[in-house]
Parts: structure tokens; C-alpha cells; sequence
């Protein structure tokens, strides 16, 4: 008998081999071009993608997905979601997004990410395959903290990168006990400049606390953060609306030469120009049609058309607080890229502002249909930027997940109800 429990117990550890999938006949857009390969058989092994080929033969031993000439897109990635972190808005001990703690400037909630929230399985079942996750003001202004990359795979582990970016929140209701956003501006450059001699080890070497001694650990956290950002390993993210604000993120560009990402970005389209020449990037909602605040005045549907007009990378999320930040992150991302084709964007540009543009903004890389790709794909019954549509099939990391959600066993249980 403990022989026998011994072997279950290895056989549960073990590492479970990726299974090899096939789905053929696929209307397979792999984003290397602007149309599809169609009749396609993609071959997947080990949790990457092995070929996409039309009408190309199926490996022996696979499992067989019959797209049956349905699209098959890569995985759909939300730019800005909270969905592993908040599960109910109303509720305090389902809240997880914030740090109240002032002695933590570099605020890490990844290991409060819940893979079991219904959710995650909700965004899921809407083909959202990974995540940007981003934390909300905590009390250490202007920073939020780090963000996440979420992968929403089966199972309470979700969490696929940590530290992928620095957020912070400026303009209007940001941050009130700082005052003005003028103080905010300056209480973001300050840090950044304070930041600035740690770089090199001879001259942060030193460096005092208020009180005479080392700064504490969460002042360090928090300084190393910033460096982080100022070697450009990752971006700053600034959630801001207003166009003034927007342009003085896209001058911290040229001032201290780093990577800065938009979020929200309700009137970035009035300085596409110079969001274009600083290379920033936006991550914006398509479904804001009017304004939220005072910061939002010249809210338009068109702001991704216009920006990537521009040159601008853009690419769609939910932020700010808003519901679809954590409810429904999947349906308002394919809602929201489908608005934007309604008005103006072209759809294969819509599609790669859930597909690969994210993962490009926030450092990931990939997202395509291709040859050594990761394999994250979705199976759908018609166009996936219609909310009427329905993921048939969802792939992650070159498993079958499941796509069924909490509102999918709700209505199985009561509708033969009378």
C-alpha cells in the first residue's frame, strides 16, 4: 500500500506531455499577412505550434479538431484587466488589486491571482487566452505597482510573468491628496530622477535613509522598480486620459529615454503625432463614447482608427475601474475591437490589437499562427469580433481548455425548469 500511494503521488507530480493536436480544415489567420490560410491543417506538439499547412496531413496518433472551415485565430489577449483579482466589486474579501501599505513602493500582486475565479473561466470561454493585469492606486503615489501577464490556463495558477511593466495613474481624481496633477507630474519625474544615480553602483552606493541608515526595504523594492524601467526592461504605464497629460508622458520619452505605455487614452488621438514620434504606445477602450470626466471631454470612437493612422501601436483593454475591467474582459474585448472596425479600423488591424499587439506593447512577443509559436489558439463559429459568436474550441499552451463557464452550468441546471 505505500509502494502503491507512493507511485500515485509521483504519477500527480509528474509533468503531464503536451499532447500533439491537429485541427484541420481551419480558416486559419495567422496574422503573418492580411488573409487567412484556408483549408488548413495546424499541427501542434509540446505546446507549440509545429506547421500550418493547407489541406496537410494529420500526424499519427493525434487528436483531431474538425474546424469544420470556421476561423481559427491565435489566443485573444486583454491589454488592461483586473480578472484574477477582483471577483466581486462589492465585496472586500474578494478584492485583492490594491496595497494599502505605504512601506510598499513596489506593490507585486501576482500571488494573489486566482485561477479559479469564474471569472477567468468567463474570459476564457470568450477566447481570452492571456492578460495584462494591472494593479489599482495603492498609497504610494504615483505608482500602483508592477503588472502582471496572466495565462489562462485550467487550474488556480495563472500567473504567467510578473513585473512586465511599472503603472501609474495621473490626471484628474488621481491621487487627490497629492493636489494638482502638476504635483503629480512631479512627484513621477522626481523618482525617476532620484532613481537615476542607483544606476551606477559607485555613486548609489551609500545612500542614506532618512534617518541616517539604509532606505527601508519597501523604499528599496520600490527604487529598483524604477531602475528597472530607466535600463528599459520594461515600460511605464500611466493610465491617463486628458491630452495634456498625454503629452507630457510622451516628453518623459526624450527626457529620460524609456519605454512609456498610455492606458485609457480618451484623447490620444489629439497627439497621435507625437505618440507616434515618441513610439508610445496605447492601450485603449473603443466602446468610450462619451466622457467618464472631465479628463474624457473629447471622447471618440475613432481614437484607434485615427492613432494608427498615425503610426501609433495600439492595442484593446478595459481600465480605469470600469466593469469590464474584470467582468466580461473577453466579451468586451472582441465587443470593443468589433466597434472599432465599425469605425474605420480595418479588421485584420483589429484583430492584431488583441492578438499580437499586446503581447509586442508589453514585452511577450509573439501571438501569431506560426511555426514555433506558442500555441494558444481559439476555434470559432463565426467572426470573432462579433459578441454573437462563440468559441468553440480554446487552446492554451497546446492543451484543450475548457471553455464552458459559470453562467454555461447555471443555465444546463435550470433549464428545464418551468
Amino acid at each position: 500500500m505505500m509502494r502503491l500511494a507512493s507511485l500515485i503521488a509521483l504519477a500527480i507530480a509528474a509533468p503531464v506531455s503536451a499532447q500533439t493536436i491537429a485541427v484541420t480544415h481551419a480558416e486559419a489567420w495567422t496574422l503573418e499577412g492580411e488573409t487567412p490560410v484556408c483549408d488548413a491543417t495546424i499541427v501542434i506538439a509540446d505546446g507549440k505550434i509545429v506547421s500550418v499547412t493547407p489541406g496537410g496531413a494529420v500526424p499519427d496518433g493525434a487528436t483531431v479538431i474538425d474546424a469544420r472551415g470556421r476561423p481559427v485565430t491565435p489566443g485573444l489577449v486583454n491589454a488592461a484587466t483586473q480578472i484574477g483579482l477582483v471577483e466581486v466589486s462589492g465585496s472586500g474579501d474578494t478584492r485583492d488589486m490594491a496595497s494599502a501599505d505605504e512601506r510598499n513602493a513596489a506593490f507585486d500582486m501576482s500571488s494573489a491571482l486566482n485561477g479559479n475565479s469564474t471569472l477567468v473561466s468567463l474570459a476564457r470561454a470568450d477566447g481570452v487566452t492571456r492578460a495584462l493585469i494591472y494593479p489599482a492606486p495603492s498609497r504610494f503615489a504615483p505608482f500602483n505597482g508592477e503588472a502582471s501577464m496572466a495565462r489562462l490556463r485550467d487550474g488556480v495558477e495563472i500567473l504567467d510573468a510578473a513585473d512586465v511593466g511599472v503603472y501609474a495613474v495621473i490626471g484628474g481624481g488621481a491621487w487627490d491628496r497629492l493636489g494638482s496633477r502638476a504635483v503629480q507630474w512631479a512627484a513621477l519625474r522626481k523618482a525617476l530622477v532620484d532613481a537615476r544615480p542607483a544606476l551606477t553602483p559607485e555613486k548609489g552606493k551609500g545612500k542614506k535613509g532618512k534617518h541616517g541608515g539604509p532606505p527601508p526595504p519597501g523604499r528599496r523594492a520600490g527604487e529598483a522598480l524604477i531602475r528597472a524601467v530607466l535600463r528599459g526592461d520594461v515600460p511605464l504605464a500611466i493610465q491617463t486620459h486628458r491630452e495634456s497629460d498625454i503629452r507630457q508622458a510622451a516628453a518623459l520619452v526624450r527626457e529620460f529615454g524609456i519605454r512609456v505605455v498610455i492606458i485609457g487614452g480618451t484623447e490620444a488621438w489629439r497627439a497621435a503625432d507625437v505618440l507616434a514620434a515618441a513610439k508610445v504606445a496605447v492601450v485603449l477602450d473603443p466602446q468610450v463614447n462619451l466622457p467618464g470626466s472631465f479628463d474624457q471631454l473629447g471622447a471618440r470612437q475613432d481614437n484607434a482608427t485615427l492613432l494608427r493612422r498615425a503610426g501609433v501601436a495600439v492595442a484593446i483593454g478595459q481600465a480605469g475601474g470600469a466593469i469590464h475591467s474584470n467582468y466580461n474582459a473577453g466579451m468586451a474585448l472582441r465587443e470593443g475591437a468589433g466597434i472599432a472596425v465599425a469605425n474605420g479600423l480595418s479588421w485584420i488591424e483589429a484583430l492584431r490589437a488583441v492578438t499580437t499587439a499586446p503581447l509586442a506593447i508589453w514585452g511577450r512577443g509573439g501571438g501569431t499562427l506560426t511555426p514555433g509559436a506558442d500555441a494558444d489558439l481559439v476555434v470559432w463559429d463565426g467572426d470573432p469580433l462579433e459578441p454573437s459568436t462563440n468559441a468553440v474550441r480554446v487552446i492554451v499552451e497546446g492543451r484543450a481548455v475548457s471553455s464552458r463557464s459559470r453562467q454555461d452550468v447555471l443555465a444546463e441546471r435550470y433549464k428545464d425548469v418551468r
